[in-house]
């Protein structure tokens, strides 16, 4: 499934967004990414036709299953590298930063591997 890095974070945000939010509608991602109400309408149109959102009568947005699945595992990785980083001495800010440049590229394989890797590590120094 490919899917562009724009339509992850959008899908991201609204995750995010609804764990906060009794509901999450487009104002709500624009203020949040801080991009114009028309751009986050066309980004939610193209995710609705693909599948990946719902959007309700009075504008309310859900994530299907196939954009929850596909933000879950964004947001794991945004969580997981972060934290990861800053454990390797990374600034918050930047770990942050980074982590959301590196959660859209890495493969399934490589992710797996470092978690892998990093629980394993985390198992012997305790």
């Amino acid at each position: 499934m490919l899917i562009h890095e724009s339509a992850e974070n959008y899908l991201e945000t609204i995750l995010i967004l609804s764990r906060t939010l009794p509901v999450v509608r487009s104002v709500d991602i624009a203020n949040e990414l801080g991009f114009k109400k028309s751009s986050v309408s066309v980004a939610m149109k193209n995710l609705r036709e693909n599948g990946y959102i719902t959007v309700t009568s009075a504008g309310f947005i859900y994530l299907t299953d196939s954009g929850n699945e596909i933000a879950s595992r964004i947001y794991e990785r945004h969580e997981f590298l972060s934290a990861w980083l800053q454990r390797l001495g990374v600034n918050e800010k930047t770990a942050t930063a980074d982590a959301c440049k590196m959660e859209h590229c890495i493969s399934a394989e490589s992710f797996a591997a470092i978690k892998n890797y990093v629980h394993q590590h985390d198992n012997q120094d305790k």
